[in-house]
């Protein structure tokens, strides 16, 4: 094991990790209380302290981290190819939810270890790195931590930020301590940006290799299904004309459903599907759509689709809804959250509408436009047209199909000119893997 090295602290950086290592009773507390509130597994509490009962694989380890279940899918074609070009590297994959470990359970290759990340408290972290001793860290979007950071870099480990994201929010906060910035950001070897206005912001912060190769959500494969599940529901919905409301957050439900009623008047066997972007809001949907007067099945409670909508709030299952529906609206764009990404769809013969609120995938959302592979929509009744007519209307809705499939095309890449870049520091551990066969 490499011994910390002392460096100079930066003082906010010394006042930050001082202030949590005195936090460290309250820091229990509270990830206690997420746990009585279902936002933590009881059964691996101890990891978010920085202790395991996992042994460390022999030989060189690769730590990888994301934060939660957006980011996890991005990386797991990353892991993916990591694991076909790098076999003798062990793998340790850490997130920070209960949903997305739940995801790594059933995606990550044989062999992956995951671990829930440990809280950003010195003494957890240390403990956590003095177990693991990873050779090489890779961290994923805008996974920030200062103590975190610190202590890798204090055992000289090598570390890179992949998929690199910088809001203008965040970046407005940190030029408040550029001197942090600077410091954190310093840690990273090097950032591969998804925008170049990330790539911007994170060097005017103070990061010293910066480089925009994409996004890594725009080049994930298309989203995988259950064979078995598709079977069964597509024999439900046979004959149907099904649309979806996917990755959707409060507040757009209601303003779905009320399009749907519209539709229904035209189509009146038409099913809406609506997937929330977060599962453990599906009973609370489907109540008050219930309520509304619709009728509705839930998919965790174990009731097939209804005569008018469906709550699909299993996790993981959105591969199998695109391809049940012919038409798929992209939540988070009704609301000002910034909308999801339209790739998805586009890899699965679902013709495309989302709202005017597109600001995490503008750079997408326009290029998908101009191409005619997606529609804006601003309010229900335009939604509801836009549906309908995609609905009925087969030679529309197959040029718009077309036209998405050639732009996600397009961002296949992305992955490959990734890989290229992280390639050399990997070679270096796999090189040393091969050594100590």
């Amino acid at each position: 094991m490499t011994a910390p090295r002392r460096p100079r602290l930066h003082p906010t950086l010394g006042l930050y990790c001082a202030a949590a290592a005195m936090a460290g009773p309250f820091l229990r507390r509270y990830v206690g209380y997420r746990a009585r509130n279902g936002k933590e597994d009881p059964a691996r509490l101890a990891e978010r302290f920085g202790s395991t009962s996992r042994a460390r694989p022999a030989g060189p380890l690769v730590w990888l981290h994301a934060a939660s279940v957006g980011e996890s899918l991005s990386f797991l074609p990353l892991v993916e190819a990591v694991v076909e070009r790098w076999p003798r590297l062990a793998l340790l994959i850490t997130t920070g939810t209960v949903t997305s470990a739940r995801l790594m359970a059933e995606r990550l290759p044989a062999g992956a270890i995951h671990q829930f990340a440990p809280v950003d408290r010195p003494r957890w972290i240390g403990a956590f790195l003095d177990h693991w001793r990873p050779d090489f860290a890779i961290r994923v979007e805008s996974e920030l931590w200062p103590a975190t950071l610190d202590a890798i870099e204090a055992r000289s480990i090598p570390s890179l930020l992949v998929n690199a994201r910088m809001s203008r929010r965040s970046a407005r906060n940190w030029q408040r301590v550029p001197g942090l910035a600077r410091r954190v950001l310093g840690t990273f070897a090097l950032c591969l940006a998804q925008t170049e206005e990330d790539a911007a912001r994170l060097r005017c912060l103070g990061a010293p290799d910066v480089r925009c190769l994409g996004n890594l959500k725009l080049a994930a494969p298309a989203l995988p299904f259950d064979a078995g599940l598709l079977e069964t529901l597509g024999r439900r919905c046979a004959g149907r004309p099904v649309w979806i409301g996917a990755s959707t957050h409060d507040g757009e439900e209601e303003r779905l459903a009320a399009a749907h009623r519209t539709i229904r008047a035209r189509l009146p066997d038409a099913l809406l599907i609506l997937v929330p972007r977060h599962p453990a809001r599906g009973a609370r949907i489907a109540a008050r759509l219930r309520g509304e007067g619709h009728a509705v099945g839930l998919r965790s409670a174990h009731q097939p689709p209804g005569p008018e909508i469906y709550v699909a709030d299993g996790l993981g299952e959105l591969g199998v809804m695109y391809r049940l529906a012919k038409v798929g609206f992209v939540g988070g764009s009704l609301v000002p959250h910034g909308g999801q990404n339209l790739l998805e769809p586009a890899r699965l013969d679902c013709a495309i509408l989302h709202g005017p609120h597109m600001t995490n995938f503008a750079e997408i959302a326009g290029e998908m436009a101009r191409a005619g592979g997606s529609a804006q929509v601003e309010t229900d009744e335009a939604l509801a047209d836009a549906v309908a007519e995609l609905l009925t209307d087969e030679a529309m809705r197959s040029r718009s199909c077309a036209a998405a499939a050639r732009v996600a095309e397009g961002k296949t890449r992305i992955l490959d000119a990734v890989v290229d870049a992280i390639a050399p520091y990997l070679d270096r551990a796999h090189e040393g893997a091969g050594a100590d066969a």
